[in-house]
């Protein structure tokens, strides 16, 4: 086991300071919001502007037109039908007199499905809270694990990192230069080796020096790997050996750009490695940012952050009511 020291602790912010920097973050959450959805944003906003000029009577044509629009944003057949059923339920029963009304009903109607899934982030009585990060290769899990390193500090939580993705030599070299970039600690072991045991000290390390969030970078796999499923769950029970609750969380990294495709794979992944939420990554390079929306249905899953960029700032905290204004505002 080997400690890359990095950072010998925070300086302790001023309230006051760390109060604007609070409001500051929530200020610019909706712009930061637009800007990862931001081809999404253009596609679908575009079509649901022509639908609401050209829409007085919400009618079965107008509804086939959305549809078209929301199957385009890749929410998927079963959501898009769930929400057309919502609303034809709705117009059955009161007309629904135009384009805008038709655009607030939906922008309802999305935010349900976003919100249904939100629970409590599970907080330890005593630290470290351990979060795993999971997934296939080429997802980002490696940045993603530096990104909330970042993020937890910029909050003013202490963090340490844990390489145990051994499997691949270039995901512990990753590691360390996210973790140079974010300026915490990275306990890591030689290419190869047990990748519980190299847990095992990064939660005794977090243990003995009170450090609040553990983020474990996993080794890429699929659910169909029964040799490196196991080891994950050997991960799970030393976690749990060590820390009451533990792991806190299991984040599966996903990356957007694969759509529909990416769900199928997220669906059965999830069923065997006790996902807890989604971190979906690579949002700013697709045009079907719906997939959000088809993850909290079909998944009952929260999505827990987006990644919309390369730069260490670049990964936001999901709001359902940010992510829905940021494609119907």
């Amino acid at each position: 086991m080997e400690i890359i020291r990095l950072f010998d602790g925070a300086k302790t912010a001023d309230p006051g300071q760390e109060q604007t920097a609070a409001d500051g973050r929530k200020s610019g959450l909706f712009d930061r919001m637009k800007q990862a959805v931001s081809r999404t944003r253009e596609s679908f906003s575009a079509k649901m502007g022509d639908l609401a000029a050209l829409t007085r009577t919400v009618d079965e044509g107008a509804l086939e037109d959305l549809e078209s629009v929301l199957l385009t944003s890749d929410l998927g057949v079963p959501t898009t039908t769930a929400i057309l059923n919502a609303l034809r339920d709705r117009a059955r029963h009161q007309a629904i007199a135009g384009g805008a009304e038709l655009r607030a009903l939906l922008k309802a109607q999305l935010q349900a499905i976003l919100e249904a899934p939100q629970r409590p982030v599970p907080c330890p009585e005593t630290p470290p809270k351990v979060t795993f990060l999971v997934g296939v290769n080429g997802t980002g899990k490696t940045t993603s694990s530096g990104k909330l390193a970042a993020w937890s500090r910029a909050q003013g939580r202490s963090v340490l990192l844990c390489a145990a993705d051994t499997f691949r030599a270039a995901a512990i070299e990753q590691l360390e230069v996210w973790a140079a970039r974010s300026g915490v600690e990275m306990i890591k072991t030689r290419p190869g080796g047990d990748p519980a045991a190299v847990l095992y000290d990064a939660i005794s390390a977090a243990k003995a020096r009170s450090i609040a969030d553990l983020y474990v970078d996993t080794a890429g796999r699929l659910h169909t790997k029964t040799g490196l499923m196991d080891e994950l769950d050997k991960m799970r029970r030393t976690a749990a050996r060590l820390v009451p609750g533990a792991p806190h969380e299991v984040l599966l990294v996903m990356d957007a750009t694969t759509g529909q495709n990416g769900l199928q794979q997220a669906r059965l992944f999830t069923h065997s490695a006790g996902v807890t939420g989604i971190l979906l990554t690579k949002l700013d390079g697709t045009a079907k940012g719906g997939i959000a929306v088809a993850i909290a249905r079909e998944l009952n899953l929260p999505v827990r952050f987006i990644g919309a960029g390369e730069q260490m700032s670049d990964l936001l905290e999901f709001s359902p009511e940010a992510f829905v204004d940021s494609l119907l505002g």
